[in-house]
């Protein structure tokens, strides 16, 4: 066996073990199902051992499958890495590109992102996909989106993470709250107040981890799924939330409602970008992360 087909075959191994699917392998690779359920064949020959199984939700890795992932993804993208394989990419054409967000990450991250396309990539064309914690990995790794942006920790080694900036929090209520009109409120101000939070996966769970440190849990009065649920909700009530800071900070501007610094702190959420590992991952997509980075990396 040469040294040539040797390397396709470990590449065929690492694309099957992060992607889960002969077919989505076959399509990263630019080759036919056929040729990489072959290759599949070869490799459990050579190896003596069955390394994926069919099971509900895609091919489930072997324990021998288990061990033999981490040290053949990283040959194989040290590899890419000494060769170039990351070809270079032109993005003066039309090129299209697809990103997960939450619905916080729409009014805060995308404005930004278009941004920087646009100076970039003026023909670009951007395709937006709700962020779903449950369904992210499988989304990226089988080339369904190019990219997502999330504070939720995405903990795979099928994954790559890169950290853009850290978030704090602050609170808000209607610009013309009968009791929280001005300055900011003390622990006890804020005890006689009802609340509400978003709950769910997009949710950052700092604030409510906070609200129970605090002994505030008993005073959610109203659970939401959606970050943009809330002003319309506050503005007209005397409900009051805690929000990202600079989501916070743009609502202030576009809807009847104030802001405020919490009396106490709150861990800041990191947000970070994630897209699937090489030698999945193509040259549009190294690009489209780039500017991503660029976009949002150190906001002050």
């Amino acid at each position: 066996m040469g040294a040539e087909f040797d390397l396709n075959l470990i590449r065929t191994f690492v694309l099957l073990y992060e992607t889960r699917s002969v077919t989505a392998a076959a399509d990263v690779l630019g080759v036919t199902q056929p040729t990489v359920s072959y290759g599949l064949g070869k490799l459990r020959r050579r190896l003596g051992d069955e390394l994926f199984v069919r099971g509900p939700g895609g091919l489930v890795p072997s324990s021998e499958a288990e061990r033999l992932y981490p040290p053949l993804r990283t040959a194989i993208e040290q590899l890419d890495v000494t060769i170039g394989a990351a070809t270079q990419f032109d993005a003066t054409g039309p090129v299209s590109f697809s990103i997960g967000l939450s619905d916080l990450g729409e009014v805060n991250s995308l404005p930004l992102i278009l941004a920087e396309l646009a100076v970039r990539a003026p023909a670009a064309t951007l395709q937006v996909h709700a962020f779903d914690i449950d369904t992210a990995t499988d989304e990226l790794t089988r080339g369904r989106v190019d990219a997502i942006v999330a504070s939720p920790i995405l903990d795979s080694v099928r994954l790559n993470r890169i950290p853009l900036f850290t978030e704090g929090y602050a609170g808000m209520a209607a610009a013309h709250h009968p009791r929280l009109s001005a300055g900011t409120p003390t622990e006890a101000e804020l005890r006689a107040e009802r609340l509400i939070v978003v709950d769910g996966t997009t949710g950052h769970p700092a604030p409510r981890r906070a609200l129970r440190t605090h002994g505030l849990e008993g005073n959610i009065a109203v659970r939401v799924t959606r970050f943009a649920t809330l002003p319309y909700v506050v503005q007209d009530s005397e409900l009051v939330a805690i929000v990202p800071l600079r989501i916070a900070r743009a609502l202030a501007r576009t809807h009847p409602v104030r802001t405020f610094e919490l009396p106490w702190p709150i861990e800041p959420a990191e947000v970070a970008a994630y897209t699937r590992r090489t030698p999945g991952r193509s040259a549009a997509q190294a690009w489209f992360l780039d500017a991503i980075r660029a976009a949002l990396e150190d906001l002050p």
